[in-house]
């Protein structure tokens, strides 16, 4: 058993605090004797504590994006951009993945209880340096509100509820539940609080802190969700019209658009990265490549993959996604679905490349870009193979080597087309993902323009050219839609996505029947635990 709050949350009261959880595979259990608080919180009177709790915020930031599960599954693998099929008895995990890309998740479901323990301890550790009684300093309290402001963001987002604990009230009462109008009232306030605190950082500057484009980028977030979380289904024109003023500022900065797609998601400076998280990209990277992939880590763990229906949004070849050996696409793919190379690339010692092997090939240059489709190649060219032997060979189709019909279960290790963002030819294991990016802000901004009656076509093909894709004569809902898929795919953001275009409960590949049409799906459980302890939390619909 695990226990998933930390002896802070002790201030956070009979919802979230206070409460020892226990995970186990069939059930939970509540500890009660730890459920009695015996002691208010004063203020953090130590400067260098309130420093070191938003050191400490930052760094809790790194383990709830890096990770492959609790936040990044709720928001990819609960859709048509990423599912993990059991491949003999590999990811079968009595069913956790599947249940997601299924929407057949229940309130003890672990990665969701994650997500709720992991946000609700970085809301309240952001209350606690915000606190009136705290020796925080301006910078403390900027950054503070900043991530207090993501913090209950991510719960609205997935919850549609945030219990808030007020510091100064008893211990023993209640956090109160903030949902629609007051939730985004109070987000907005701190999202203003952290615009005025914050230091502004010119693009390419080192954005691994909240910054003034940082806290504009999740505000301009937060008003295009708006109709979604006050239940209004309708966008606000002064919302819309301040996602564009917000972007705009975002822009005054030097931020823009970049070339170069798969150059972005390299640790090197940049025009779009506007806020990037000091993790690894390893999960990003093995966790969908075979294990015969690279000789790097030992190879792939052989899971993620994504839907043939998603890799058909993208221009070019259905069947096939390959690169010549300087890197130019042979099937018409555009750029952002990348390739398969024929091999390695020559080990030149360029800046963030290396050779440990020794073969001369630049280490995992074999592996390709975007969506790997068809056979893989070794660095040397030769065609590479799967443990049993047979060619290694990824296909659009999930098939039950029992059965041979589509299945979640009794893979084999090649079906499965694989997403690459982050190449292993530039750092395997470096500590750089990006987490807020322009080119989702110049689509957030063409998405008001278009809510507001206006044409976002000509933005959404400024984007297109770049890209190496073909400009649409015009631009729908649908298009827009499926525009962000493209560019922002595997980037947290395709959940949030579909809920907003309304497609989130659509029917694909291996969803449960009872699910599709489903609204209740659109929010997840509060796990049943803080339902208990909690008589102002109430269970969402249909669980």
């Amino acid at each position: 058993m695990i226990n998933y709050l930390k002896t802070k949350s002790k201030v956070f009261a009979l919802s979230f605090i206070g409460a020892s959880i226990l995970f186990a595979c069939t059930d939970l259990e509540i500890e009660e004797t730890d459920s009695i608080l015996t002691s208010e919180f004063q203020g953090i009177t130590d400067p260098a504590a309130a420093e070191s709790s938003v050191n400490e915020m930052y760094n809790s930031i790194r383990g709830i994006i890096g990770n492959q599960a609790d936040l990044f599954a709720l928001s990819e693998v609960t859709t048509d951009a990423q599912l993990i099929p059991t491949r003999g008895s590999d990811w079968g995990d009595n069913g956790i993945w599947r249940q997601l890309h299924q929407h057949s998740w229940t309130p003890d479901h672990a990665f969701i209880t994650n997500v709720w323990n992991q946000l609700n301890e970085l809301q309240l550790a952001g209350s606690e340096v915000l606190d009136s009684r705290s020796a925080s300093s301006a910078s403390d309290v900027a950054n503070a509100s900043f991530l207090r402001a993501f913090a209950m963001y991510v719960i609205l987002d997935n919850f549609g509820q945030i219990p808030f604990r007020d510091t100064s009230a008893p211990p023993l009462q209640d956090p109160e539940v903030f949902t629609g109008e007051v939730a985004i009232d109070f987000i907005t306030a701190d999202l203003e609080a952290a615009i005025s605190g914050l230091p502004a950082a010119a693009a390419g500057s080192d954005n691994l802190r909240g910054t003034k484009g940082a806290a504009r980028y999740l505000l301009a977030k937060l008003l295009l969700n708006k109709h979604i979380y006050n239940g209004s289904g309708t966008p606000d024109a002064a919302d819309m019209a301040r996602v564009i003023s917000l972007v705009d500022e975002i822009a005054a900065e030097g931020y823009a658009l970049q070339g170069g797609y798969f150059d972005i998601f390299r640790d090197t400076a940049d025009t779009e990265t506007i806020w990037y998280i000091n993790t690894g990209v390893g999960n990003r990277i093995f966790n969908g490549l075979h294990y015969n992939s690279t000789e790097l880590g030992g190879g792939g763990w052989n899971g993620f993959s994504t839907l043939a229906e998603y890799y058909d949004l993208f221009e070019g070849d259905a069947n096939s996604n390959r690169l010549d050996a300087m890197g130019n696409a042979l099937d018409g793919q555009e750029e952002r679905r990348g390739g398969v190379p024929p091999g390695g690339t020559a080990f030149t010692g360029a800046p963030g490349t290396q050779d440990e092997n020794g073969d001369g090939f630049a280490d995992g240059s074999n592996v390709g870009n975007g969506f790997l489709i068809g056979q893989q190649f070794a660095g040397d060219g030769s065609p590479l193979q799967e443990r049993g032997g047979a060619p290694l060979s990824f296909t659009r189709e999930f098939t039950s080597t029992v059965t041979g019909a589509s299945s979640l279960i009794d893979n084999n290790e090649v079906t499965g087309i694989r997403l690459m963002k982050y190449n292993p030819t530039f750092g395997a294991f470096n500590e750089h993902e990006i987490f807020f990016r322009y080119s989702d802000a110049h689509l957030m901004k063409a998405e008001a323009l278009m809510r507001s009656g206006g044409d976002p076509t000509a933005m959404v093909n400024e984007l297109r050219v770049l890209r190496g894709a073909s400009p649409l004569g015009s631009v729908s809902e649908s298009d827009l839609l499926d525009e962000r898929g493209r560019e922002l795919y595997v980037e947290f953001w395709r959940r949030n996505d579909l809920i907003r275009f309304g497609q989130y409960t659509r029917d694909w590949e291996f969803k449960d029947p009872a699910a599709v049409g489903n609204s209740d799906r659109e929010l997840f459980p509060i796990p049943a635990t803080q339902i208990i302890l909690n008589p102002n939390l109430v269970q969402n619909p249909g669980y």
